[in-house]
């Protein structure tokens, strides 16, 4: 089939107001780029006409900026789910400019299916190749585009020519029928492959094509801090140990690591360890440290959802894909953050903790439980189905005025029987087979800063002698003191009993 090319531009002069649009992609690796933009223009042209232009987004995970922020900053979007990262955007959320619904990423794509959100007016897909029967091999990421792809009346293809044809066979795409009668996913190790290597649509949906070199221009992080480092060794050190009492295999389990400069330390630190195997990686985003410590031997096969890396370790995956293609493979959201496959592969996962409790509740998505950071994202997802699951956090924040730990957590994402450990630079506490009284004296004195141990210790004092002490009128206190003089430091469990 002869496809119609055209300009990001004209493009978008198919989508109309009040449009749902799927997204393929996984942060912006496999993010379509030109379009979105175009789009954004398009509404500010609609919008200085006096006419209504606002569109309902699903994305596998954040974007980059050519999306979210674009359609953000031009009042484009009217729904967005179900994970972000862009500023422009977390200020129109919290300024309730934008709906936002934060969601389990391995839940969107089959929520979609069962019609929660309504029809699926337009998928925009970037990638690599298409072929006239329809065979679309995608770029960097995957995300929830296999469903919606299937479902979209109208297809919009980017074709990124910074993404070779020859990535042909590193995807694995696949959808798990609906219930009644699901039948398990059949993935059983990290390497197996339930679907196929290309994405398949019908070539009669798609209404432009549009040529694209946009590069993704994925930032590095900043280099790791003394604290970042130590949480770091701590979380390997905690996973070595486990190893060798028999808690974990002799041959290890996979790795599941969120984002960041933490995850990277947490990583460089399990491969440096040499009382730990070489090991496996079933996780959403695949790092530049990944990449690192797969060339050194260390990791010996990833499963993720997109490849978020430089652009120079993406050109060196990209020239060196005889090797990467034996060692990596790429999922949808769904398959990469499935809690049946994460039960049975027996991850261990780590992840962080905007905030936690005493009791080993964790917030991970709401400054002082109101306004929304980034989303959920995968965390719920591997938390709660873990072989052990561990949350780390840096012990203060700003300059020590914020403890990241506190009586309470203002917002509740991950709840006590989720969470397994928790690690700061200054310790880890195992939570595993304790009582809240216990987790509660564990976690102030192995987590907890110096400067807020014996502000936590007064609060246990305060506290009734029931299952979970709590004093509810001085619960939130230091979030209230925070809102008051800007420092956590100076609460006083005493102005809360007036």
């Amino acid at each position: 089939m002869a496809y119609n090319y055209m300009t990001a531009e004209e493009a978008a002069r198919f989508v109309k107001n009040g449009y749902n649009i799927g997204f393929s992609g996984f942060t912006v690796s496999g993010a379509p780029k030109l379009v979105p933009t175009a789009i954004a223009k398009l509404a500010e042209e609609e919008h200085a006409k006096g006419n209504e232009f606002r569109v309902n987004v699903f994305t596998g995970a954040s974007t980059g900026d050519a999306l979210d922020g674009a359609l953000a900053r031009a009042h484009a979007i009217n729904f967005r789910t179900p994970y972000q990262s862009n500023k422009d955007l977390r200020t129109g959320i919290n300024s309730q400019d934008i709906h936002y619904a934060d969601a389990h990423l391995s839940h969107l794509a089959q929520d979609i299916r069962y019609g929660f959100y309504g029809k699926m007016d337009m998928a925009i897909i970037e990638a690599a190749d298409i072929t006239e029967n329809g065979e679309v091999v995608l770029t960097a990421g995957v995300g929830i585009i296999a469903t919606v792809a299937r479902l979209a009346e109208h297809i919009i293809i980017e074709l990124n020519h910074n993404h070779p044809k020859e990535l042909r066979g590193i995807h694995d795409i696949y959808e798990p029928a609906d219930p009644p009668c699901r039948r398990e996913i059949p993935i059983y190790t990290v390497k197996d492959r339930a679907g196929s290597e290309v994405l398949k649509i019908d070539p009669k949906k798609v209404v432009a094509v549009v040529e694209s070199d946009a590069k993704n221009g994925t930032a590095p992080f900043s280099p790791a801090d003394e604290t970042t480092m130590k949480i770091g060794q701590n979380v390997a050190d905690f996973l070595a140990q486990e190893l060798k009492k028999g808690i974990i295999p002799a041959s290890f389990l996979p790795i599941q690591s969120g984002v960041g400069n933490v995850a990277n330390a947490v990583l460089g630190s399990l491969g440096a360890n040499k009382d730990v195997p070489p090991f496996t990686m079933y996780t959403e985003v695949i790092q530049d440290s990944v990449i690192s410590l797969m060339k050194e031997g260390r990791v010996t096969f990833a499963s993720g959802c997109s490849l978020t890396v430089t652009d120079p370790v993406l050109s060196d995956i990209y020239g060196n894909l005889d090797f990467f293609k034996q060692r990596l493979v790429l999922r949808p959201s769904e398959m990469s953050n499935h809690p049946e496959v994460v039960r049975r592969l027996g991850l261990l996962t780590i992840n962080t903790a905007l905030e936690a409790d005493i009791f080993g509740n964790v917030n991970s998505t709401h400054v002082l439980g109101t306004k929304m950071m980034n989303g959920i994202g995968g965390a719920g997802d591997f938390t709660r189905n873990a072989y052990i699951s561990i949350y780390t956090c840096p012990s203060t924040q700003k300059d020590g005025k914020i403890s990241p730990i506190v009586p309470m957590v203002s917002h509740t994402d991950q709840s006590e029987h989720s969470v397994k450990v928790l690690v700061t630079e200054h310790g880890v506490a195992d939570l595993r087979a304790k009582s809240p009284i216990q987790r509660a004296e564990t976690i102030i004195q192995n987590c907890v800063h110096p400067d807020y141990k014996e502000l936590m210790w007064d609060y246990l004092k305060l506290a009734k002698k029931t299952h979970t002490p709590h004093t509810l009128p001085q619960s939130l206190g230091m979030h209230v003191e925070f809102a008051k003089s800007g420092d956590m430091r100076n609460t006083n469990w005493a102005d809360f009993e007036k």
